[in-house]
């Protein structure tokens, strides 16, 4: 598998996030990632829209789980720790969360709104090992892109 120029990419989602509105920026993201990045079944966001929860965002692939509490998961432990979870075999992982059987490999990068945590970017792989340390550089590039050009809402000091 050759490995995707991530500069490249970086560049061409720039371009493509041409407004400032996260969630027309985030659906984007999802669906360029999972057309220019090789042997994914799943990409998407989840937010965080209570304190230590996640909940479903912007996707592209199968129905999912929702929501995911920050001690259960591989992205709970991407929001608890606030640091990417690279997982070549997530079904070595005792919390892993199986919402589709065919994902084996997972990358989550968080999210981070100035020094809070906003959500995480969830990606899934049929194959294990999928994600190597340059993927891991380059989706954590992308989600600066993204942060970049989103006015990210503050949703757990919004008014309901």
């Amino acid at each position: 598998m050759t490995q995707p120029d991530y500069e490249r990419l970086s560049r061409q989602l720039e371009a493509l996030l041409d407004q400032r509105d996260w969630l027309v920026n985030a659906a984007q993201t999802c669906a360029f990632i999972m057309q220019q990045i090789p042997q994914l079944n799943w990409v998407g966001f989840y937010l965080q829209r209570q304190p230590e929860l996640l909940t479903l965002g912007p996707f592209q692939g199968k129905p999912a789980c929702n929501p995911i509490p920050f001690h259960k998961g591989v992205c709970g432990a991407a929001a608890r720790s606030r640091q990417t979870q690279r997982i070549g075999d997530v079904h070595a992982i005792a919390e892993h969360i199986a919402c589709d059987a065919e994902s084996n490999a997972e990358l989550v990068v968080p999210v981070m709104r100035g020094e809070s945590l906003w959500g995480v970017l969830d990606l899934d792989s049929p194959q294990r090992e999928r994600f190597t340390t340059q993927d891991q550089a380059g989706i954590e590039g992308l989600v600066s892109v993204f942060t970049a050009a989103s006015e990210l809402p503050d949703f757990l000091n919004q008014d309901r």
